[in-house]
C-alpha cells in the first residue's frame, strides 16, 4: 500500500490490498481489496465519513480536485478521473486534448457497478447511478441516472424525498 499525505478519520478499514494517497478520509469508511484512490500534493482527495469502495474501484484526483461527501457507496469497478486523454502521445493531444476538472460527489449518493464518471462532474445529493453507467456531465439533487452517455432517468418524488429526511 502506498502511503503518503493521509490524514485518517477514526475507525477507518483498509484492506491490505487497497492503496492511497494525498488523501483526506473522514470517520467510519471502509475501503476494499483492489482500490486505488489518490490525489496529488497539489490536490488532496478529500473522502466524508461513512463511506463506501467496493472492490477494484479508482478514484483519481491527481489533475484536479475531487471531493466525495459522506454515506457515498461505490459498488464495484468503478473508475472516476479528474483527467482523462491520450497522455503518452502529445500528437493525438492536439486533436483530443488531456480534459481536466474536479469531480464532487453529494452526500448519500450510490454509484453502481462498472460506472465510469469524467472530469468536471458534480452530483448533487441523494443520487443514484445505475450500473455501468458513463457519466460525463453533471446532475442535480436526488437524480437517478444511467446510461452511456448517462442520461436523467427520475427525479425522486416528493414522498421518496420526504421519507429519506424522516
Amino acid at each position: 500500500m502506498i502511503t503518503s499525505n493521509i490524514d485518517l478519520g477514526t475507525n477507518v478499514s483498509i484492506d491490505n490490498d487497497a492503496s492511497i494517497n494525498n488523501v483526506k478520509i473522514g470517520d467510519n469508511t471502509k475501503i476494499a481489496a483492489g482500490v486505488r484512490v489518490f490525489g496529488s500534493p497539489k490536490h488532496q482527495l478529500v473522502v466524508g465519513k461513512n463511506c463506501y469502495f467496493g472492490p477494484n474501484t479508482i478514484v483519481e484526483g491527481y489533475n484536479a480536485q475531487v471531493t466525495i461527501g459522506n454515506f457515498v457507496s461505490f459498488a464495484q469497478n468503478i473508475n472516476l478521473m479528474s483527467g482523462s486523454g491520450p497522455n503518452a502521445s502529445e500528437t493525438l493531444q492536439r486533436i483530443f486534448p488531456i480534459i481536466k476538472g474536479e469531480v464532487h460527489l453529494g452526500d448519500h449518493t450510490w454509484i453502481g457497478a462498472s460506472v465510469v464518471i469524467m472530469p468536471n462532474v458534480t452530483l448533487g445529493k441523494f443520487c443514484i447511478v445505475a450500473a455501468n453507467s458513463f457519466v460525463n456531465k453533471s446532475f442535480p439533487d436526488y437524480s437517478i441516472i444511467g446510461g452511456s452517455p448517462a442520461k436523467l432517468i427520475r427525479i425522486l418524488t416528493k414522498e421518496e424525498i420526504e421519507k429519506l429526511h424522516e
